[in-house]
């Protein structure tokens, strides 16, 4: 009767064993050397700010510049599963805005394709630089700070 019980609870113990979720996928700070720039998310509790510009509050997140402080807002995302999500962006004046999707090819390397939309361009040397539509970026460290 003992192992008759210690059987049944073991075969319950191992249906609670499933593949979790995997919730820090969209949960990073991701980097491109070649354009300087970097995506701050948290796609999950969207609870990241941009610094000096608090007034938009709690976002799912942000690209950057480095040493700039011009930025694409991310005003909603959805996830889709731990490889892939969309995201709507507007650029920090408000007047251009695109929908784009963020994909995770492995654990380090994320793709942003730019889809309907303006056309992202960052600051560079006084001038306006467009980025690609299809831009890579490497996941730096194991998880952000809020």
């Amino acid at each position: 009767m003992r192992k008759f019980l210690l059987m049944i609870t073991l075969a319950v113990a191992t249906l609670n064993c499933y593949a979790q979720k995997d919730s820090t996928a969209f949960h990073a700070y991701l980097y491109n050397n070649d354009y300087d720039v970097y995506l701050r998310i948290n796609f999950y509790d969207k609870d990241i700010t941009i610094p000096g510009q608090e007034l938009y509050g709690e976002l799912p997140g942000y690209l950057g510049k480095k040493n700039n402080s011009f930025c694409w807002v991310i005003t909603s995302c959805e996830v889709h599963n731990d490889k892939k999500a969309t995201l709507q962006l507007i650029n920090d004046f408000g007047s251009e805005d695109l929908s784009a999707t963020l994909v995770r090819k492995n654990d380090s390397i994320y793709t942003l394709r730019q889809g309907d939309g303006n056309a992202i361009k960052v600051p560079y040397k006084g001038k306006w630089q467009k980025l690609p539509k299809a831009l890579e970026f490497k996941r730096q460290g194991a998880k952000i700070k809020k």
